[in-house]
């Protein structure tokens, strides 16, 4: 996925990067805002609506546990690193207690949603 056109929105308390807005025209009339995963946050909308939807969203995904579609697996990962040379995730626990484990790498931007959330 080209991510070349896609606008970082970041906190302006900290400068910490929330997500982003993919435009989906050139004139920006229309966005699909993104958190840090690449993931949908809601219906398409106008840059003001995705800007505030994603600073209310923020970062708080990269705390939760998620699995992988393909491959499936028994257990919770947790998210190690997020950049454009991938998103990181391994066994939530194991990491937790600083147990090695395999690590296992999903394309950044996740939107094919290769990791869903664990719970769901």
């Amino acid at each position: 996925m080209d991510t070349e056109h896609w606008v970082p929105i970041t906190r302006g308390s900290d400068g910490e990067t929330v997500g982003y807005l993919e435009p989906l025209d050139p004139e920006f009339t229309q966005v699909q805002p993104r958190p840090v995963l690449g993931h949908s946050v809601g219906a398409l909308c106008d840059f003001v609506t995705g800007e505030e939807r994603l600073l209310d969203h923020g970062i708080r995904e990269l705390a939760e546990q998620w699995r992988l579609v393909e491959p499936e697996l028994p257990y919770a990962l947790t998210v190690l690193e997020v950049s454009p040379n991938g998103i990181v995730v391994a066994d939530a626990l194991k990491t937790k207690a600083l147990i090695p484990t395999e690590t296992f790498r999903v394309a950044w931007p996740d939107v094919t949603q290769r990791l869903v959330l664990w719970n769901r």
